[in-house]
């Protein structure tokens, strides 16, 4: 009787690592932070979008999540709301070296805010096909058109961000 050689196959049970992103990597603690703030607003009926504002040594200065049925506030996104407390927390207006971190691709209203508030880096989880400002739809933030272009860094818990949002739509 001859031995057979190891199956070359891998274990279909075991789940492979992640390869390691050096990009997204840093991001995903923040992004937690972010999905965490998003189940706040959907536990209070509002589509679960959840911001950070990191200082520039990567220190939280604030959080934000959607308020637009709690407040009845059209502009009350997790991302306005998160740079206004930042503002507010780093004593200006300019949030210079900071970063904001959303879980999903920022719209227009927030893209402008985000370039007028000249964070330095914008981060998120899940695109937004039908109303991202930040290259999916439109890509507002980077318009070389304007006097300032954060850096954008997309795909971070992409998948749980997708998720987040898609259990909720999908219990309404």
């Amino acid at each position: 009787m001859t031995a057979r050689p190891p199956d070359p196959s891998p274990d279909p049970t075991s789940v492979p690592a992640p390869d390691p992103d050096p990009v997204r990597d840093p991001w995903r603690a923040p992004m937690r932070r972010a999905l965490a703030e998003a189940a706040r607003a959907a536990s209070a009926g509002d589509v679960p979008v959840g911001a950070v504002v990191l200082g520039p040594d990567g220190t939280e200065l604030a959080t934000g999540h959607n308020e637009r049925e709690a407040t009845g506030d059209p502009t009350a996104h997790a991302e306005v709301l998160a740079l206004r407390r930042a503002a507010r927390a780093h004593g200006e207006w300019r949030l210079t070296d900071c970063t904001l971190v959303v879980t999903l691709e920022p719209c227009t209203m927030c893209a402008g805010a985000l370039v007028q508030s000249r964070v330095a880096r914008v981060v998120y989880g899940a695109r937004d096909e039908k109303a991202g400002a930040a290259g999916s739809l439109w890509d507002v933030i980077r318009d070389r058109r304007l006097n300032h272009r954060p850096e954008v860094v997309a795909g971070v818990l992409e998948r749980e961000c997708a998720e987040q949002l898609t259990t909720f739509f999908r219990s309404l």
